[in-house]
């Protein structure tokens, strides 16, 4: 019999459950992704928006060749004046730009709330189908302010509400969905991993928009929506919401046994002491990442339940229950501040690298990509040259240390005087910019990346819940919303106090990093009690 050939080798080396499992992992990246892409223009164009006066002829001498040839067909509004595009031309720009990042955020921190609750009680398919959709219109809708000449604020405040409203949508599907499909033993890695979506979706949202920004900066928003609006529709024809749906186990384990319960299957595990006596690991997808005790000790001779029970098998949990979760409370405080640092970085650092380093708003969109860029490469494991996202290798320490709240609070530790070393040094040059861009963007993005994924995941999952996999949605809204109300005040805040000088901007993000520390302090003290071979929750 002839040898396979090469590919078809690597194709049946893996089995049919891990070719699902890759295929959810990449469909649910690529669909939030797509969310961020279209969440970073409005960044990008803030610097065409308002442009300073003086140095406005010269970006447009350099821009005009481009712009009769490309967009010939486009005629320029009369009523964008040489500083900017009416009503953010004038000398309060700063409050009115910082009212539209305001106007979004506010609206995705009050959505958030409700959309994990109403989502664990649709299918995921559906409503996150419907959120890309409604995302992609209301978009599209801010860039067409651009075609249809519009100077109203009103318009471009109410299409950024809408779209903060739809955008909720997104984050408790795809966690839910990601959570459905992959165990607990190995999650910081894999949702850190996964988590790259972020810095993935805002860098080529930065570079689309970046390209017609100087030109026409109405596309700039129209191209983000209809990338999210297809992806939409790929959602609707492919995601598939749980392993159970495609007859697949809900989490791979070779010494496992099946049983099914009406619509609900669940694998059991063989205690874990019987493993060892085998002289066999136990599989890490079956493992808890939550202590089973008061002494972080976990009972050897206990079975563990991995359930897979769908949402015909259980009930929701209350908004109350879930904040009864031990943990919930600290984390999602927690990631109010880490975010606020995070998303004032998201949506002002163009427009300060165009007053700092006086570029022109493309070439400052492309430069600040280098801040999602250094949360892709942060460090590189030991002996390896292979570099890892900031959430990737928090989601690997703590993975190996079995401590989440102390890897985010070793990462909140340093983030602080990076921040104070950012500000000092980005004045002194375009390299130093680039290479403080790097170093910031790395330990702003590990904490938030790590307590919007795996965090979320493990308190979803968590032991008192009993198997409700259904909570993991209303789990993952609640702290990401509340990380959200800080997505929504640092911007606003940092609207307001800029005018002041950008160092307190940076000042005010200090304080908002040590503030994050402290809320993790109870859980880090926790953790450094228990050994290290054990895991990071008590039972209370």
């Amino acid at each position: 019999m002839a040898q396979l050939p090469p590919g078809i080798r690597f194709i049946t080396s893996f089995s049919r459950d891990q070719w699902y499992r890759a295929f959810i992992f990449s469909l649910t990246f690529l669909l939030y992704a797509s969310f961020h892409l279209s969440r970073k223009p409005i960044s990008i164009v803030k610097g065409e928006l308002h442009k300073h006066c003086a140095a406005s002829h010269e970006v447009e001498v350099d821009s005009y060749k481009e712009y009769a040839a490309q967009i010939q067909p486009v005629k320029k509004p009369f009523n964008a004046s040489q500083c900017g595009w009416e009503p953010f031309d004038k000398s309060n720009y700063k409050q009115l730009l910082g009212a539209l990042d305001y106007s979004f955020l506010c609206a995705y921190a009050v959505g958030m709330y409700l959309s994990g609750l109403i989502g664990e009680r649709l299918p995921i398919r559906y409503y996150l189908t419907g959120g890309m959709l409604a995302s992609g219109l209301f978009t599209a809708m801010f860039g067409l302010g651009y075609f249809y000449n519009v100077h109203n604020l009103w318009f471009y405040i109410m299409a950024q509400i809408a779209n903060g409203l739809v955008q909720t949508t997104g984050w408790p599907s795809v966690v839910t969905c990601i959570g459905n499909w992959f165990g607990k033993g190995r999650r910081g890695l894999i949702m850190g991993v996964w988590n790259s979506h972020t810095s993935v979706g805002n860098i080529l949202g930065s570079l689309i928009a970046a390209y017609w920004v100087s030109t026409c900066w109405g596309l700039s928003f129209v191209v983000p929506g209809v990338i999210v609006a297809v992806m939409g529709v790929v959602c609707f024809l492919f995601l598939i919401e749980h392993p159970k749906d495609v007859s697949c186990s809900c989490t791979p384990s070779s010494s496992s046994k099946t049983f099914l319960n009406g619509a609900s299957r669940c694998r059991i595990q063989m205690p874990a002491l019987n493993a060892k006596e085998n002289g066999k690991p136990q599989d890490p997808e079956m493992q808890h990442l939550l202590t089973d005790s008061e002494n972080c000790s976990m009972s050897l001779s206990s079975s563990t339940v991995a359930t897979g029970e769908g949402r015909h098998g259980t009930s929701a949990i209350s908004f109350l229950g879930a904040l009864r979760i031990p943990g919930v409370v600290e984390f999602s405080l927690c990631l109010l501040f880490a975010k606020l640092v995070s998303y004032t970085f998201l949506f002002w650092l163009p427009l300060y690298i165009t007053n700092v380093e006086h570029l022109d708003a493309k070439r400052a969109g492309d430069l600040s990509t280098l801040f999602d860029v250094g949360g892709i490469f942060e460090s590189s494991k030991p002996d390896s040259a292979v570099p890892w996202r900031g959430g990737i290798l928090a989601g690997l320490i703590s993975d190996r240390l079995e401590k989440r709240a102390s890897t985010c609070g070793m990462m909140l530790l340093l983030a602080a005087p990076t921040l104070y070393m950012f500000s000092a040094v980005s004045k002194m040059g375009l390299e130093a910019t680039v290479v403080m861009l790097l170093i910031s963007g790395a330990l702003v993005n590990g904490p938030y990346a790590l307590i919007t994924t795996a965090v979320s995941a493990d308190l979803g999952t968590h032991k008192s819940l009993k198997g409700n996999a259904r909570a993991l949605s209303t789990v993952t809204a609640i702290i990401d919303g509340t990380g959200s109300v800080g997505a929504a005040l640092g911007p606003l805040l940092a609207g307001l106090i800029s005018p002041s000088g950008w160092n307190n901007v940076f000042y005010m993000l200090m304080v908002a990093d040590a503030c994050a520390l402290l809320l993790l302090l109870r859980l880090i003290q926790k953790e450094l009690q228990c050994h290290a071979d054990h895991t990071l929750f008590k039972e209370h």
